[in-house]
């Protein structure tokens, strides 16, 4: 029998306890949002089911990287984190009727969700989105506690400072234990008052899978397939209501483009992608909502974006897309929704339109600064310009501003490329 040297292999070993834990972390965040929400079924409780996840957390990070990732880790988080909230209601002496029933409960339910209403984590968007609480704090917790993303990750979404962004989290926790808001499902003749902040709760999940802000992987597919799969439920709730079938159609669109958005680790852009590697199923899917959009004919910003996506699918080449197309759709969008942020992307497609110099002095004029977009496109601008100079100082800014690696790869061989 062969003598292995691996007990004396140290640096092999850090590197195996560093792939351990990666892999924990990676499992973790695909898991958090299920596991949050029916925690928060179960105990009724936001707080408790933060710090149980936490614990469970812990747990793993001390176990898996030994063991190895057990073969249903969702389920392994939730009996643990159930374990450690009630250890944790058992030390804090809570003994309030609702923690005594949590304290009864086997929560033995399958995994997967039993039906649209009965679904954990749409229950949870729903409590999380309560009237109750400001347009701001609904969406930034929900985020949190659906996808997992860090305070600091959601607060660069909003373009605030992270204290801003704990500060406003918090306060929403304490409202809806105060104000004792419901964790269901609304009855259908309440959804479509609630759906607003709903709808942009899910964009924002699946932007965060799209081109995650953080420094772990660079496209976080699950969840951009759990925002599909929500959206998926609500259009099953809602079919009549377009602006759920717009943004169902821009997710497919973008998902559909996913295979071809990284490549050896860079962040590849719309013009420079492989074609042939599009999903063309997704795509077919994504166009019928459009046309059901389109046969509804009561615009709203995500299906103007879901067409937007539409005309960029349909083209063969990025050479022959209709670009006066793009640019028409995106004034009506500017006029439904005149933020900056819309106003950044029209300009983007003004450049393939009327040239550079115009984009660019549209660009200037937004209060964007701050955000690493503003600049990336801007350093593009300019080294489509001749401007190497500037361009130079406007990809170290875009550098500074996002910790994505793709996204980084990207930007730093574009800013080598300057002469």
């Amino acid at each position: 029998m062969p003598v292995h040297d691996w007990d004396h292999d140290v640096p092999g070993r850090e590197r195996a306890a560093d792939d351990g834990t990666k892999a924990v972390e990676r499992v973790f965040r695909a898991e958090y949002g299920r596991l949050i929400a029916s925690l928060v079924r179960r105990f009724g409780d936001i707080d408790l089911a933060e710090e149980a996840a936490g614990d469970a957390l812990v747990a793993a990070l001390e176990r898996w990287p030994d063991t190895g990732v057990p073969p249903n880790p969702g389920a392994w988080l939730t009996s643990t984190a159930g374990n450690r909230a009630i250890d944790r209601i058992r030390r804090e002496g809570k003994r309030d009727a609702k923690h005594q029933a949590a304290l009864m409960t086997h929560d033995d339910s399958a995994h997967a969700p039993t039906g649209p209403v009965e679904d954990d984590r749409l229950r949870l968007i729903f409590t999380c989105c309560h009237p109750a609480l400001a347009p701001e704090a609904r969406i930034a917790l929900t985020l949190r506690l659906l996808g997992g993303l860090t305070v600091a990750e959601v607060a660069q979404a909003f373009l605030v400072p992270e204290t801003t962004m704990a500060q406003r989290i918090t306060r929403a926790k304490k409202k809806i234990s105060a104000a004792n808001v419901p964790y269901r499902v609304p009855e259908a003749a309440d959804l479509a008052e609630r759906l607003g902040p709903v709808l942009t709760v899910l964009f924002l999940v699946f932007n965060e899978g799209y081109l995650a802000s953080g420094d772990g992987d660079p496209v976080r597919a699950e969840l951009t397939r759990e925002a599909i799969r929500l959206t998926r439920v609500l259009h099953g709730l809602l079919p009549d209501e377009p602006e759920v079938t717009g943004l169902l159609a821009m997710m497919l669109l973008i998902e559909a483009r996913r295979a071809a958005r990284v490549r050896n680790g860079q962040l590849v852009p719309l013009h420079e992608q492989d074609r042939a590697g599009w999903d063309r199923t997704l795509i077919a899917e994504g166009h019928a909502l459009v046309r059901e959009c389109l046969a509804i004919n009561r615009a709203g910003p995500y299906q103007l974006l879901a067409a937007i996506n539409a005309v960029h699918t349909d083209a063969p080449t990025a050479a022959v897309t209709d670009w006066s197309q793009v640019v028409a759709l995106y004034d009506q969008l500017v006029r439904l929704d005149p933020s900056p942020v819309v106003a950044l992307n029209r300009a983007v497609a003004v450049a393939e339109l009327d040239g550079p110099s115009v984009a660019l002095a549209l660009v200037d004029r937004l209060p964007l600064q701050r955000y690493h977009a503003w600049n990336a496109v801007r350093a593009d601008l300019l080294r489509r310009l001749g401007r190497s100079a500037e361009a130079r100082q406007a990809y170290d800014a875009a550098l500074a501003g996002t910790q994505n690696s793709a996204e980084r790869a990207y930007l730093v061989r574009k800013r080598g490329e300057l002469v």
